[in-house]
């Protein structure tokens, strides 16, 4: 505990030195570490708050387990890895598959999740980060990602017909914000397209008057809203492919830092698998999503050269306390569906590209007839949503892709080896 609450003063405390980074356990001055780590609160705010939005989960639950869930992170990593761990976009499919099945069945899938995650995370601590990548090479990660990513996809595309005019307001915010903005406008593309979609929605009377009343109604200060879990089986195993993604985010996101800082940290891999198994586990035990390390958080280090994890403490702090306003969570529920449908068409699409690039990256052959065919067999069935069902539990596209991937690749791969002989 004593390595998270003993950073020491960077240089003068003002500003980096010429060519050096403030280490995870260095800090600036307060003021200027308070600074920072409300532009990490700004950095996390669209992507963790948009999660909710989309699957119907309590805002302000959701917020509450992101800010305890970082505070988590940053003890069991030792203040070592500087995180921020937000709303996963990998829950926004299964979630909304199940929606059918109610929120205590979302919240057994979320917290499954979690569980085998820390599980996970306790194999590689002690079998060492190898384990992953023969279990799960890129191939498999890849594709697993692209079918989450995609497989919501009419989702997306209903809620944008829904309001095709808000959508397309929204859509190109987010395009124009992303490619064009400045520095951290870039960076937040995604919250700044929703804001102008959100206001433009509001100006053209396109916001349900129920949900502004609701907002009217809450109160500025109250208790998040806490629900308990269910387990279902077809639930479980609709949610469970995230596992792979949530393992490829937490270690790509130990790779990024010890890139930047300068020191290996990956000794550090199986602590972050569990410290998000449990946030996670955590989270889906009372009511709020899945969370993930975020992407988004990184931008911010990499522009102001400050890996300090007291800022991230800033970040769980704020994020705690403003977990405490219903009438803030009442706001984002006022968010309208073409705006969802605007920046999800983003979102989703983003999602499946990450797999792509998991392929490119690590220069997947797709010449090789076992990657070929065992992975186009997965997407269509992931993507295309294939449903079938085994006596009473029903399974949906993404536990009918994974499970393709997952089990047909070995399989194929050892079959195809042997005809080799």
């Amino acid at each position: 505990m004593s390595r998270n609450f003993g950073w020491t003063l960077h240089g003068d405390g003002r500003t980096p030195s010429a060519g050096a980074v403030v280490a995870p356990d260095e800090r600036l001055t307060w003021p200027r570490t308070i600074g920072i780590g409300m532009q990490h609160v700004i950095a996390m705010f669209g992507a963790t708050l948009l999660v909710p939005t989309v699957t119907g989960f309590p805002v302000t639950t959701t917020l509450l387990f992101s800010g305890i869930g970082t505070a988590l992170f940053l003890i069991i990593t030792r203040g070592r890895i500087p995180s921020y761990l937000g709303s996963s976009f990998a829950f926004i499919a299964p979630l909304s598959a199940a929606q059918a099945d109610g929120p205590a069945a979302q919240l057994g899938a979320v917290m499954s999740v979690g569980i085998v995650l820390a599980a996970v995370g306790f194999i590689v601590k002690f079998a060492g980060g190898r384990v992953i990548e023969a279990v799960m090479p890129p191939v498999v990660t890849g594709a697993v990602v692209v079918l989450i990513g995609l497989n919501l996809a009419p989702a997306a595309t209903s809620s944008f017909e829904a309001q095709p005019l808000v959508a397309v307001v929204t859509l190109l915010a987010i395009v124009v914000a992303t490619v064009a903005g400045p520095g951290l406008v870039g960076r937040l593309g995604i919250l700044v397209g929703v804001i102008l979609g959100w206001i433009f929605a509001a100006v053209i009377g396109q916001i349900d008057p129920a949900k502004l009343d609701a907002m009217r109604a809450a109160s500025w200060v109250g208790i998040p809203e806490f629900r308990g879990p269910t387990f279902e089986l077809s639930v479980v195993l609709i949610a469970l492919p995230v596992v792979i993604v949530l393992v490829a985010e937490n270690v790509g996101h130990v790779k990024a830092v010890s890139a930047m800082t300068g020191k290996s940290l990956d000794d550090l891999a199986g602590d972050a698998l569990i410290a998000d198994g449990l946030a996670t586990t955590l989270a889906g035990a009372a009511g709020g999503s899945g969370t993930t390390t975020y992407a988004e958080n990184i931008g911010v280090m990499a522009a102001t050269r400050v890996y300090s994890t007291a800022a991230y403490w800033v970040a769980a702090a704020t994020a705690i306390v403003l977990a405490f306003s219903p009438k803030f969570g009442a706001l984002v529920f006022t968010v309208p569906d073409g705006v969802i449908g605007g920046a999800t068409l983003v979102l989703y699409g983003l999602i499946g590209l990450l797999g792509v690039r998991i392929w490119t990256d690590s220069k997947v052959d797709f010449t090789d007839p076992v990657n070929l065919t065992v992975v186009a067999a997965a997407l269509v069935a992931g993507i295309g949503d294939l449903t079938l069902t085994i006596g009473s539990v029903e399974l949906g596209g993404i536990a009918w892709g994974s499970v393709g991937i997952l089990v047909g690749y070995p399989v194929m791969r050892a079959l195809n080896r042997r005809t080799a002989r």
